[in-house]
């Protein structure tokens, strides 16, 4: 790992990091025995077998559930969002959180419709980060204090957690965050985000260029590169993952900008993220480009890119699907059908 204790907020992280529990091999082997000798041809349900040994190896059981399946939502505000990066102004992250509250975004939607629970985290809106072109957006207390309350995001019970966020400019930050992690061009990272095109979109590539080069010094830490060009929905979304993972929680990704966050851990060790699955692809151009580094396939490519946890909650229907055939189908012995799975 990084450093030796120094008393330094962070060390709590990085402990956290270093003593991962691995998935429980004896569950998976039994979950691929079973999907052995459901009816059906080996491998026909493609990646739904998959899923489901999957969600046995980090759950810990063989018959793994999704019966209390959640999607939280980290919300934040930046302060490179002056900088003009986004065709929308900040104020539109509060009212957001208020559709969110009314039950009338997307996220709501596609959660009632698989009976799946929402919970919206306000990440100080009112404070928004320091503008991450002249200073680091956090300091490492109130990244690692916010990296804390993002494991709240497993209390109460959840047997599969899907991430989201909501933030004005986060797209920027995560194309930072990509940029400061994985190295390449500025534009390698860069995309429209909420629509940002021409002046907007080149006030943004700027942003990123500017951000990389000033912290340019202290990117060789992953948790560094965090707290200086992350923000706090970036920062609670990679708490929640590490939570969740010393929870026995499986974990389904969301986009872009909740990827970026994800990608954080993957840099500290690249075994951190051996219990998400990539919910979808988003339409937001590195996307892609990310998912290939983490070595993650989605499991949906709908076009969309609309964050807010909404590819995520509808890829809980899928696992929900794999779930149920992994455990209500019939072996060959209990149908009473002829061949050998």
């Amino acid at each position: 790992m990084f450093a030796s204790e120094t008393g330094l907020p962070f060390d709590d992280i990085r402990q956290l990091i270093a003593t991962m529990p691995g998935p429980d091999l004896e569950a998976q082997l039994m979950a691929r025995a079973r999907q052995d000798r459901l009816i059906k041809p080996p491998g026909a349900l493609g990646r739904l077998e998959e899923v489901a040994i999957h969600l046995a190896a980090w759950q810990g059981k063989a018959m793994p559930t999704c019966e209390r399946p959640m999607v939280t939502v980290f919300a934040g505000t930046h302060g490179v969002a002056a900088a003009g990066v986004s065709p929308y102004p900040s104020s539109v992250t509060r009212q957001m959180l208020d559709a969110f509250s009314n039950g009338v975004a997307a996220v709501n939607q596609i959660c009632a419709s698989f009976g799946t629970g929402l919970k919206v985290f306000d990440l100080a809106l009112d404070h928004p980060t320091a503008d991450i072109t002249k200073e680091p957006a956090l300091d490492e207390r109130a990244c690692a204090g916010t990296m804390g309350f993002g494991m709240e995001a497993i209390a109460g019970g959840t047997d599969v957690l899907a991430l989201g966020e909501m933030g004005i400019a986060n797209t920027t930050v995560a194309a930072a965050l990509c940029h400061g992690l994985f190295g390449g061009e500025a534009e390698d990272w860069v995309g429209a985000g909420t629509g940002a095109t021409d002046e907007v979109l080149a006030r943004k590539i700027a942003a990123v260029k500017a951000a990389v080069a000033l912290h340019a010094p202290y990117l060789s830490d992953p948790l560094e590169v965090l707290r200086r060009l992350g923000g706090r929905e970036l920062a609670a979304i990679a708490g929640a993952i590490l939570a969740a993972r010393h929870e026995k929680v499986p974990v389904i990704l969301d986009g872009y900008v909740v990827t970026a966050a994800a990608a954080v851990l993957h840099a500290a060790d690249p075994r951190a993220l051996d219990h998400c699955l990539a919910g979808h692809l988003s339409a937001e151009k590195a996307h892609a480009r990310l998912l290939e580094k983490l070595g993650k396939a989605p499991l949906l490519d709908l076009g969309m890119r609309l964050g807010e946890g909404s590819g995520a909650a509808l890829a809980i229907g899928v696992v929900k699907a794999a779930v149920a055939c992994h455990r209500d189908m019939a072996t060959f012995d209990e149908a009473g059908v002829s061949g050998t799975p």
